[in-house]
């Protein structure tokens, strides 16, 4: 039997297109994210950034693994960075929490990895609209910003 399941179920691209048209509703937060692991599924990143569920049975879609390739230019040039993200029950009103597992040495990264989302200048202040894609892109590029494209890094391969 060959069911058409977006008949049934539309991509989640086309509800999250219908309902942000719909001022007094809001979107659930699971369509959000469905969005977002649809887009990276569909190279999204561009190969300077790139995410996925840390276990693909999550059906809370909470946890997930990042890599963001160093930028050219800078002390991470052509490193991958790993880091983990965690999407609490308040997103996407509230950020992501997000750690590097590979260690650096940038002035919006705290002990143990833990990312200062406030610190990031070219993020600017959290909005709903914005992603786990936008956010690792603002942490690229302040990666390469004046103030941190010379910072000095741990040796590869080295973790918090």
């Amino acid at each position: 039997m060959n069911l058409n399941l977006e008949r049934v179920h539309p991509p989640p691209r086309l509800v999250l297109d219908k309902m942000a048209s719909a001022d007094s509703k809001k979107v659930p937060r699971n369509f959000y994210l469905l969005d977002e692991l649809e887009k990276m599924e569909k190279g999204a990143g561009g190969g300077e950034t790139s995410y996925g569920l840390e276990d693909p049975r999550d059906i809370s879609l909470s946890n997930w693994n990042a890599m963001i390739m160093g930028p050219q230019g800078t002390t991470s040039q052509d490193r991958f960075l790993e880091l983990k993200i965690h999407c609490g029950p308040k997103y996407p009103d509230q950020p992501p929490e997000v750690r590097f597992v590979t260690a650096v040495t940038y002035s919006y990264v705290e002990a143990g990895g833990k990312v200062n989302l406030s610190k990031v200048k070219s993020m600017g202040a959290w909005h709903p609209r914005m992603s786990i894609s936008s956010t690792l892109k603002a942490l690229r590029a302040e990666m390469g910003s004046q103030s941190n494209r010379k910072q000095p890094q741990p040796p590869e391969g080295t973790k918090f």
